[in-house]
């Protein structure tokens, strides 16, 4: 936490707006917030009671919701959700509005994740997909976050908004630039309660998110790449698997698993890029032309 938030004090272009939810911590967390406070001035904490349960999926978007409460989005420009377990470079937040500044069809970006191996320090490519932002640095435009009515309460939620992108004819990207690289102190499919726990819920997660089998299994062969690489496959797969017997409820909304099904087959013959674009060019202009949301006339950014 005291990594995330200093990384966010030596920002290029600081936070508008830092609306820090606190559900339950049973840890030091209110005490480092007081000694930050002085130093970021936009710091705003929102305090919730413990559920006593950690909430995965859902609970993120209730927590997020919560904070999301005390702004007025009619005032910024840019939105971000952040996770309190990342480093992040100094000219992060400054180079993704320039991106998107140069680019108004994308609505939802991210750098690329990297974790430290805990017995030697070298940081690892956590190996995400260029057609997704990841869900610890949510880095939106405001105009498009709202035309996809927001983050969907569902595990799973930080792949199904980028799907819904699409389908408003919008890019949701994660830019392999190693100015934009960031540190994820904890890697990303690690659980409170075990790895094997946390592959199983990305498999889960695939499932709602709706998923076609043959794409899961393509996606279990690539997992095999990244450590742990036999437990961590068959756990994924195994979380699938085993949503898919039991007759858990997908996310749906109209044309949405359609959409996703498409898009999936259609990547494992021309690529995930090509497909991504090709599915996105589909949609009717008219849902593209709402992300065309200039900035103000000194050329400046509203906020975020």
């Amino acid at each position: 936490m005291r990594r995330t938030l200093d990384s966010l004090l030596i920002q290029t272009v600081p936070p508008a707006h830092l609306v820090f939810v606190d559900d339950g911590s049973t840890d030091d967390t209110q005490a480092i917030l007081a000694e930050y406070a002085p130093r970021m001035p936009y710091l705003h904490v929102v305090s919730r009671p413990d559920r006593g349960v950690r909430k995965v999926g859902p609970g993120v978007i209730e927590a997020f919701n919560a904070g999301l409460a005390e702004l007025d989005l009619s005032q910024v420009e840019f939105l971000c959700k952040l996770d309190m377990d990342l480093d992040l470079p100094a000219r992060y937040f400054e180079t993704l509005m320039d991106r998107m500044d140069a680019d108004p069809m994308i609505a939802t970006c991210s750098g690329k994740p990297f974790f430290p191996d805990p017995s030697t320090g070298v940081l690892i490519s956590e190996h995400i997909a260029d057609e997704f932002s990841v869900g610890m640095t949510k880095f939106y435009r405001v105009s498009a976050w709202l035309a996809i009515g927001g983050f969907p309460i569902s595990i799973g939620w930080d792949g199904i908004d980028c799907h819904l992108c699409r389908m408003q004819g919008m890019k949701a990207i994660s830019f392999p630039d190693p100015e934009l690289d960031f540190v994820h102190l904890r890697p990303m499919g690690s659980s409170h309660i075990s790895l094997w726990h946390g592959r199983t819920r990305h498999g889960l997660g695939a499932w709602v998110m709706g998923t076609p089998p043959v794409f899961m299994l393509a996606a279990t062969l690539y997992r095999m790449n990244k450590r742990p690489r036999v437990v961590g496959a068959v756990a994924m797969l195994w979380g699938y698997l085993k949503a898919w017997a039991g007759g858990v409820k997908r996310f749906d909304a109209p044309g949405y698993l359609a959409f996703v099904r498409s898009y999936q087959l259609r990547a494992l013959v021309i690529g995930r890029g090509r497909a991504a674009e090709q599915m996105r060019l589909r949609q009717p202009l008219s849902l593209r032309a709402l992300l065309r949301r200039p900035v103000d006339d000194t050329g400046e950014h509203a906020g975020g």
